[in-house]
């Protein structure tokens, strides 16, 4: 139901007479997210936000952090190998470091270095900031496969140890498009109001973003997870990434 016709007592009369005779009603945003499992920008204002997206329990949150940083120090530790022979082939195969850390905006719009194996070439921002797209021709050889696998991910376990990231939230993005984007899409700062994740419930449900567009859908996506967030709702994320990796790709 559209926000003006909340305001309209006779149209608001008619809707309770349905509702005292078991008819559920369903605003429009709501009906839009029990469908589409994300949010309508254009039909979400201020109001909608208070309403929705405080008072979060703390406790989820202290439970996430703790059992997280436990998770990534033991995944650390079993996949420090695997990650060894990743850096060396990086190394080998192309010329640079095997590390490659790039700041990103995260919680409370706190900036911070996130750390990834590097696919691209070391001139890749030779003329500034670029989106990176699928057919991406400064990713290398190597990094392609990296990038398919997720595996270019893995020193992320190291920010999710430090508190920089979790591992289910909205992926941080880099100032200089956070800059961008925060003007030209409504509400975009929101996302900054919890941790970062490596992965996040726009990943698994939209293509890979490189444009403003792509940035606003996300967006809708990404909001859906803030008002539902749960161990739950991070499991079923976690899962379907998971799969995406192994069985999509295997």
């Amino acid at each position: 139901m559209p926000r003006h016709l909340k305001h309209n007592s006779n149209f608001t009369n008619e809707l309770y007479r349905l509702l005292s005779q078991g008819v559920e009603i369903h605003d429009l945003a709501n009906f839009y997210e029990l469908v589409m499992r994300k949010i309508p920008l254009a039909d979400v204002d201020e109001t909608w936000f208070l309403d929705h997206l405080v008072n979060r329990s703390k406790f989820y949150s202290q439970l996430k952090r703790a059992g997280e940083v436990l998770l990534a120090i033991l995944l650390q530790i079993a996949l420090l190998p695997f990650e060894l022979i990743i850096a060396l082939i990086t190394k080998i195969t192309s010329p640079g470091p095997a590390l490659y850390k790039q700041i990103r905006v995260g919680k409370n719009d706190k900036e911070f270095a996130l750390y990834k194996f590097r696919t691209m070439r070391i001139d890749a921002e030779k003329n500034g900031a670029q989106w990176s797209g699928t057919e991406d021709n400064r990713v290398t050889p190597f990094g392609k496969l990296l990038r398919r696998t997720h595996f270019d991910e893995l020193p992320q376990l190291i920010n999710v140890i430090k508190g920089d990231l979790s591992f289910v939230g909205p992926r941080p993005e880099r100032p200089e498009f956070v800059t961008i984007l925060k003007e030209k899409i409504p509400y975009y700062d929101i996302r900054h109001i919890v941790q970062p994740g490596v992965t996040g419930w726009a990943q698994i449900n939209y293509r890979y973003g490189a444009s403003v567009e792509d940035a606003y859908e996300k967006l809708q996506h990404e909001i859906y997870y803030i008002k539902n967030r749960s161990i739950i709702l991070d499991l079923a994320i976690i899962i379907k990434t998971i799969r995406s990796v192994f069985i999509n790709h295997g």
